[in-house]
């Protein structure tokens, strides 16, 4: 009997101080928030508190912030690809740029060769230059001897009228006409020997800077459309051959010399076939009925000719004695 209430006592005992633990430990808890309350009492601080409104204000304001900032790193992503586009087009632009400027230089540098004479092609261009005014001082010079004597001057010929020279179908010179072709022979004699080539060659840069020669001194003869043509052709060749009988007969003209050291004087007969106006009027088959004195000058083949050309004329004024 006192076993079992000895052992009811030990268990009401145990069952007392767990008790008392579990008291204890909420006690201690308790005060641990009593502090915890007491500290953050102490911190509390009304002026630094903001109203529930404002702080919402804050908030919206701040979400706002960084939506805009959003807006503007996209922004700033698009500006700099729209930067890198820029430089790639100002780098193109650039390359297009310094292609046109060296095709503008090649162009310029083309521009200037074209600009400085080819010496061949200025070499002629004097030639042709110096033979039209070769024919035009020997169409004054006549024009002095003969004031009523209409002469027909052409690119390259000086031009007579047959019916002045000849009788019709004949080949004989007129009276007037042989005074015509003297004369013609004359100024011949006083002109061409600065441009030729031979022992009675007087070249000088007074009356020839550019070295130009005359490759040949060609009378032709010329008939209308009347009757045959063969006859025609015969007719022309007898009439021009007249004529540089008369004036060779009457001037030294044979000494003078081309490049090819052939005299320049020379003979040809056309005929009909190469009319300077249609044989449909009388006015015109008279044109066609003429004497031409045509000038043909040299021209060389290349640079290295003229060359040539110029040594041969200077050649040939110091030979003179």
């Amino acid at each position: 009997m006192r076993a079992g209430s000895m052992r009811r006592r030990r268990h009401e005992e145990e069952e007392e101080s767990a008790f008392v633990s579990m008291t204890d430990m909420t006690v201690g808890f308790l005060f641990i928030v009593i502090l915890l309350l007491a500290f953050f009492a102490s911190r509390y601080n009304p002026s630094e508190m903001v109203p529930r409104s404002q702080y919402e204000q804050v908030l919206n304001e701040r979400d706002a912030l960084a939506e805009e900032l959003k807006r503007l790193q996209q922004r700033i992503v698009q500006l700099e690809t729209e930067r890198d586009a820029a430089i790639a087009a100002r780098e193109n632009a650039e390359k297009e740029i310094a292609a046109l400027k060296a095709q503008i230089a090649q162009l310029e540098a083309e521009l200037e060769r074209l600009r400085k004479p080819n010496p061949l092609e200025a070499y002629i261009n004097n030639s042709m230059e110096t033979r039209r005014r070769i024919l035009q001082q020997l169409r004054d010079r006549i024009a002095l001897d003969f004031p009523d004597l209409q002469l027909m001057l052409s690119e390259e010929s000086l031009r007579f009228q047959g019916e002045g020279l000849f009788k019709r179908g004949e080949y004989t010179l007129l009276p007037d006409g042989l005074r015509l072709v003297q004369v013609l022979a004359d100024r011949l004699h006083d002109i061409v020997p600065c441009y030729t080539l031979g022992a009675d060659a007087r070249f000088d840069t007074n009356c020839n800077s550019g070295f130009a020669l005359i490759e040949a001194v060609q009378i032709e003869g010329h008939t209308d459309s009347d009757g045959d043509d063969m006859a025609n052709l015969v007719l022309s060749t007898n009439r021009a051959t007249t004529t540089f009988r008369a004036m060779t007969t009457h001037q030294q003209l044979l000494s003078y010399l081309n490049f090819q050291r052939q005299p320049v004087l020379s003979v040809a007969g056309y005929g009909r076939m190469r009319p300077i106006a249609p044989n449909d009027t009388v006015e015109h088959k008279a044109s066609n009925r003429r004497i031409d004195l045509r000038i043909i000058m040299h021209v060389p083949r290349d640079t290295d000719e003229i060359e040539k050309v110029r040594n041969a004329l200077i050649g040939s004024r110091m030979s003179r004695p």
